[in-house]
């Protein structure tokens, strides 16, 4: 397919590079144009701003940072809107809120152009590898048109509904499962540590009981306090939760949890550490163990 990325940054890069290794024509726009001369020599056409990478695509994929991100790469003055071609499908892999996959949805069908909510699950090393999980939400037929393109970033691809803001609540409540883990490994090694119980001999313990990779690399991430450099950062984390938390009030359904991790990410940020990975909100549970 004839396709355009916006975004590359950490997940971009490799979502983008495993498009061109499956063969697919891929013009490439990031705010920062030098990450994206480095793709020239892999056989993708460097644009120069978004609507420039959206002319003549079958379907335009982003991958940028939060809602206002979103609305200048798609509705400002070099917007993608304004390019895309009727049919062609923007397909949004970012995590936004669903107010405003609602909105992409209808402004993209008043100019008769196809709208996907794609949002992925990851580290930066799986998008690079092509192991990205998909959640996807939308018209059938776009799914399916796009299909070529989700097994070329991901393993698997997962559609969780017809409108695709669905896709958009399902990816927020998977990032509170993950902070979750987050939250009951800090709480946990806080006691633990109090109670001379080395954190990774019990790290040992809770993957032979669930076998979860979440729990073994942010175990470890957290036994050792290595939150830098960030895979994800934790000022974005707080915008998950944020995202989530409004999800559950639009739907009348109360999740107390994640209005905690909230306070705790909130005050992680307030501490100075938005730029650490986000398992280094474990530092303020350690903190009110007096730790």
């Amino acid at each position: 397919m004839n396709i355009a990325f916006i975004g590359l940054g950490k997940m971009g890069t490799g979502m983008a590079r495993n498009l061109l290794r499956a063969g697919h024509q891929v013009a490439v726009y990031n705010r920062s144009r030098a990450e994206a001369e480095r793709f020239a020599s892999e056989g993708a056409r460097v644009a120069g701003s978004p609507a420039d990478a959206a002319r003549n695509a079958e379907a335009v994929l982003t991958m940028v940072s939060d809602d206002r991100a979103v609305e200048e790469v798609v509705f400002g003055t070099h917007g993608i809107a304004s390019a895309m071609t009727k049919d062609c499908i923007h397909v949004s892999h970012s995590t936004i809120s669903a107010s405003l996959a609602r909105r992409l949805t209808a402004e993209h069908a008043q100019r008769r152009q196809g709208y996907l909510s794609a949002p992925v699950f990851g580290r930066p090393e799986a998008a690079e590898s092509g192991k990205l999980l998909v959640v996807a939400a939308g018209s059938g037929a776009l799914v399916d048109a796009c299909r070529p393109l989700f097994d070329a970033i991901g393993w698997q691809t997962f559609v969780v509904g017809a409108e695709p803001w669905q896709a958009n609540v399902a990816k927020v409540c998977g990032n509170f499962m993950i902070i979750g883990i987050i939250e009951a490994l800090g709480e946990s090694y806080a006691t633990l540590r109090k109670a001379g119980v080395p954190p990774l001999a019990f790290l040992e313990i809770m993957h032979a009981l669930f076998g979860s990779p979440f729990i073994a690399n942010y175990g470890r991430t957290i036994a050792q306090e290595q939150f830098e450099p960030a895979l994800f950062a934790l000022r974005l984390g707080l915008k998950d939760i944020r995202l989530v938390l409004q999800a559950a009030e639009e739907c009348t359904a109360p999740m107390p949890l994640a209005s905690l991790v909230h306070d705790h990410l909130l005050a992680a940020v307030a501490e100075g550490l938005g730029e650490m990975d986000w398992s280094a909100m474990t530092r303020v549970l350690a903190r009110n163990a007096g730790l």
